[in-house]
């Protein structure tokens, strides 16, 4: 891939070095300095006036200029005080936009939808040491699509890989079963490691994201679904018979297997969503809290 990439008019290493500033690999950050992607991702969540846009992980505002000049209302989440100086001088004339010097597991998706009274766009370059935690609250707060409508997201692209991959695969997990059984995505395009400052060592991946209006699999308690996932796969290398034992002992286990249909012998990688939400609804859990 060519190195040399477009940088929007005042580049990143310039707004860096105006506040004596050095990427923080703590915090995961490596900036998107490539004004093609810029455009891609920012086109991907097809944003229009009416639009109420929530972006994790604002950064130096690469996407937040843009976003700005197209969506309604735009809420640039991040949580770096000295990221969040940049921004309020750099873009805080905007009007339309509001920054809030937060992470996006703290944000509230589900009150600032009712109090703006829109569905919400969310779009962001996820730090991977986040990603997954990020996935969860978004899938649990978009309520269907009552909450949020959409989501365009970076990811590194091994977690986009586990995040679609099919029942079978090598990286079929827990991850795919739980995100796919509430968010149909899809792999929009792969960015190189030369798009960014600095450079990460691996290539990321632009995912397009819409919840489910309805669970992938009807299931009657989705708690006991999740833990069941949650322990099917924490002992993957084990027959399901004796990796679901500690949730409901081996009698009850094998009891709801054949009600479901699975033999015992199969391993988590091999059943599909519908196969985890079947399984759930015969398999009584006695207590089965988070």
């Amino acid at each position: 891939m060519n190195d040399h990439v477009p940088e929007s008019p005042r580049s990143t290493r310039e707004l860096l070095a105006s506040r004596s500033l050095r990427p923080k690999k703590s915090w995961g950050q490596n900036f998107l300095i490539d004004d093609r992607v810029q455009e891609r991702i920012v086109a991907a969540a097809n944003v229009g006036s009416d639009d109420v846009v929530v972006e994790i992980g604002a950064g130096l505002g690469a996407l937040t200029r843009r976003l700005v000049d197209r969506a309604g209302h735009v809420i640039a989440l991040e949580p770096d005080a000295d990221l969040v100086a940049v921004l309020k001088q750099e873009l805080g004339q905007n009007t339309n936009l509001h920054i809030e010097p937060v992470d996006a597991l703290s944000f509230d998706f589900v009150n600032t939808a009712r109090v703006l009274g829109r569905r919400l766009v969310v779009l962001g370059n996820l730090p991977y040491q986040i990603t997954s935690p990020i996935l969860f609250a978004v899938s649990e707060a978009a309520a269907g699509g009552r909450v949020i409508d959409r989501a365009v997201f970076m990811v590194q692209k091994e977690f986009a890989l586990r995040m679609l991959a099919p029942p079978g695969s090598k990286v079929y997990g827990r991850l795919s079963v739980m995100v796919q059984q509430t968010i149909e995505g899809k792999i929009l395009f792969h960015v190189g490691p030369g798009a960014f400052h600095p450079r990460p060592k691996v290539t990321s991946t632009v995912l397009h994201l819409r919840p489910r209006t309805a669970p992938l699999a009807p299931v009657r308690d989705p708690e006991r679904f999740a833990q069941v996932v949650k322990q099917a796969f924490s002992a993957r290398r084990k027959m399901l018979r004796r990796a679901l034992e500690p949730l409901a002992g081996a009698e009850a286990v094998a009891q709801a297997l054949a009600a479901a249909g699975i033999e015992g012998t199969r391993r988590a990688e091999e059943l599909s969503v519908a196969d985890f939400a079947r399984l759930s609804d015969f398999l009584p859990i006695k207590d089965h809290r988070p």
